[in-house]
């Protein structure tokens, strides 16, 4: 069980006053401060954090991870923020990205043409996995 303290002069020696808007009240003995308990926020499992910021440097779209992960991009963007991630300058690749489970996974690498002139990585999203593949842009000539 946590113990609560007083905001104001940090003693434990509270009593309960009621409840308001679904929070506990409490009173403070020594200083008759009437306070209530802030609501915890809503916990992400640092997996998910570190998923989508490896996503994110790899050069996926907040929104794609959104779309993969199930994260507000938003969300996403907070933690980019957070932790100042920044991703490597453009080279002139792009990614593209498939989401396979093993038997697909195993399949795209027995076709060997998968694989041709582009680098790969392939991280594991929960019972799936995620291939991102980068591939030269073409630039059209006229």
């Amino acid at each position: 069980m946590k113990h609560i303290a007083c905001p104001k002069c940090k003693n434990e020696q509270l009593t309960k006053s009621g409840i308001i808007k679904g929070r506990q009240r409490y009173n403070c003995k020594p200083c008759n401060f009437v306070f209530t308990v802030l609501k915890e926020g809503k916990s992400i499992d640092p997996y998910y954090v570190i998923k989508a910021l490896q996503l994110y440097i790899e050069g996926v779209t907040l929104r794609e991870i959104e779309r993969i992960l199930g994260i507000s991009h938003v969300t996403v963007m907070n933690w980019v923020k957070k932790y100042g991630i920044t991703i490597p300058e453009s080279s002139g690749y792009r990614p593209t990205y498939k989401v396979l489970n093993h038997a697909e996974l195993l399949d795209f690498f027995a076709d060997k043409q998968s694989l041709k002139s582009a680098g790969c990585i392939i991280t594991e999203l929960g019972d799936k996995f995620m291939v991102i593949k980068w591939e030269r842009f073409r630039r059209n000539s006229i």
